[in-house]
């Protein structure tokens, strides 16, 4: 029994070593030189070459090497049938909860403003912060968790989502009350699932449905948001900025006009970032599990997407 490492353009070495810390005969072939595909019964996949999995005829598990899987159900070749995993790490969590307090924060303190305040020599006192209302789109446990350090911080705060909720902590607004949901808020944070209800979210005609002004941050998918809408709602005041951390295509082309665009923050997808030595042991667990047939952990729903 194999496992395949199928993870193009990374370097596969930090995932073998991490497994094989865990469980030193563990069997790995890694993409591109699998050369006993009939052996391969487990797949890590991380952006796998659409249909590649095909070439593997006793193939009974699929694990993502990050939390999202939405680069596996993307895949039509991807069997109905065959199961998904994913990981589930406190790690990422604290990662995530922390870039969007850090952009929260950012625009509630105007810290860009004044760093370009240094740089022209300016000394401005006026308006140093902001008010700020925080809205969640997408309330997990990466969106709960940012909710629960945000409110705990003193700051007003709301989730949205795409099912009914009846004992959510925080003010909570389904998918019928979107307009509301973004009228009562000034920041707009997308921790939603990549989904075909959720693609394309981000466009002109919600940015329109924003108070004058909202921060947006999206740190869930690059195609959340239609980046051709994004400049034209910044120029048209429904935004006065943006955080990116994610983007439709990765990386991002060097003549993508986001890099030019003073009221647009990028950073490079690192947000929260998988460590392969604290996943590992799941993916070894789920491995065993497989090997003894028993019930397997972070199981996806494919009908919700995660």
């Amino acid at each position: 029994m194999s496992l395949a490492i199928i993870s193009p353009g990374r370097n596969p070495q930090v995932w073998i070593d991490a497994l094989r810390h865990h469980q030193p005969d563990i069997d790995i072939q890694v993409f591109p030189d699998i050369d006993r595909p009939e052996e391969v019964e487990m797949a890590l996949l991380w952006q796998h070459p659409p249909g590649y999995l095909s070439n593997f005829p006793n193939l009974r598990l699929i694990s993502s090497l990050g939390a999202g899987v939405d680069h596996i159900l993307s895949d039509p070749a991807v069997p109905a049938h065959m199961p998904i995993v994913r990981i589930v790490d406190e790690k990422l969590t604290w990662s995530m909860t922390n870039y969007v307090v850090m952009g929260v924060l950012n625009f509630h303190r105007q810290i860009t403003r004044y760093q370009a305040d240094q740089k022209r020599k300016v000394w401005d006192m006026s308006n140093p912060e902001i008010p700020v209302k925080v809205g969640v789109m997408g309330v997990g446990a990466l969106g709960g968790d940012v909710l629960d350090k945000l409110n705990y911080m003193g700051f007003e705060v709301a989730g949205f989502g795409f099912s009914e909720k009846s004992d959510f902590p925080h003010p909570y607004y389904s998918k019928n009350e979107l307009k509301d949901f973004l009228s009562r808020i000034n920041v707009l944070v997308c921790l939603l699932p990549l989904t075909q209800e959720t693609e394309g979210i981000l466009n002109l005609d919600l940015f329109r449905q924003c108070t004058p002004g909202t921060f947006l941050i999206n740190v869930a998918r690059g195609k959340h948001l239609a980046e051709e809408d994004l400049i034209p709602a910044l120029d048209q005041g429904f935004l006065s900025g943006a955080l990116l951390d994610v983007y439709r295509v990765e990386p991002l082309p060097q003549d993508h006009p986001f890099w030019q665009e003073s009221r647009i923050q990028l950073t490079p997808h690192i947000a929260s970032v998988t460590n392969p030595l604290a996943a590992s042991p799941q993916i070894i667990d789920n491995f065993n599990r497989l090997k003894s047939n028993r019930p397997l952990q972070n199981l996806v729903n494919r009908a919700r997407g995660y």
